[in-house]
């Protein structure tokens, strides 16, 4: 082949995407990378994205504002905070604050922001500012700070009472991701595995835990994890990428330009996208079934 397997890990010169990477690869390419913080949005409010207002509901409003022009709800939830002094109201103002900080890369100040609501909540209703430590904690792998991600996280898995195991396990995916940054990969494996019993839907968790188990050679293990990860995801793109780097180190290549033709096909101006080109450029043109031999007097070349 003109090109080891191996060096497939190395990613083709790419823009740094602005809040899903660390280091210079994307997602699939390296574990540590991140997703944006917006997409706790669910968390934060409960089982909504967007709490349905009943009358009037300020932090709804401000969410809505923030979809169109995140900079006017800042300003909005500044003012907010800045004349209320009730603690659920400071709460939701900060909420807001600081998904919309998140939203514009202020991952500091997102991880402030969500940092004072949760102070301002009651030690008795604990429970209702799980998702605020769990999106503070994202916050902080977003802004490159694992070990402060991994307090926040840590401190959101021992509040009993929270019953919504769909958003424990995107915090164990997050608490992996922080433990492979501090590189304890042994700890991140097994935080991978409790996402998985608790939501064994989650397509995330899957993808996680096949790129971690390929990271370290177990190529079965990850062939596994990336199809369940298929299964339950089969359009994200990111799933394509790393099922063609675990099939290109397993000597698949035509399912791995399989994987990466389908990535360009389904989301052509995705980061993914650039990646499988780059990556279907490494191989190159695929070989034919009869090679056209060299003239009389050329050497070979190696081309396989």
């Amino acid at each position: 082949m003109l090109l080891a397997a191996a060096a497939l890990l190395v990613s083709p010169a790419l823009p740094a995407p602005v809040a899903h990477q660390v280091g210079p690869n994307p997602r699939p390419m390296e574990f540590g990378a991140l997703p944006t913080p917006g997409r706790r949005r669910n968390a934060a409010s409960g089982n909504e994205a967007e709490p349905a207002p009943e009358k009037h509901d300020r932090l709804a409003d401000c969410l809505t504002v923030g979809r169109s022009n995140p900079d006017l709800a800042i300003s909005l939830a500044r003012h907010w905070l800045d004349e209320v002094k009730l603690p659920s109201e400071r709460v939701r103002a900060n909420q807001c604050l600081g998904m919309m900080l998140s939203q514009q890369g202020d991952f500091d100040g997102a991880v402030a922001a969500f940092g004072d609501a949760v102070g301002l909540i009651p030690e008795a209703q604990a429970v209702g500012a799980v998702p605020l430590m769990a999106m503070a904690g994202n916050a902080a792998l977003a802004a490159g700070k694992p070990q402060d991600a991994l307090t926040w996280l840590d401190r959101a898995t021992v509040v009993h009472g929270f019953a919504d195991n769909l958003a424990l396990a995107a915090i164990q995916d997050d608490r992996a991701r922080a433990l492979v940054a501090l590189n304890r990969n042994a700890d991140a494996m097994a935080a991978l595995t409790k996402s998985h019993e608790l939501a064994p839907q989650n397509a995330e968790g899957w993808l996680l835990s096949a790129t971690l188990y390929r990271r370290d050679k177990n190529l079965a293990a990850a062939q596994h994890d990336i199809e369940e990860a298929a299964r339950l995801s089969p359009r994200d793109p990111a799933v394509g990428v790393e099922a063609g780097v675990i099939a290109m180190l397993g000597n698949r290549e035509d399912a791995a330009k399989q994987s990466w033709q389908s990535v360009v096909a389904m989301s052509p101006a995705s980061d993914e996208a650039r990646v499988a080109r780059g990556y279907l450029e490494q191989i190159g043109a695929a070989p034919t079934s009869s090679p056209v031999p060299p003239k009389p007097g050329q050497d070979e070349e190696i081309t396989r």
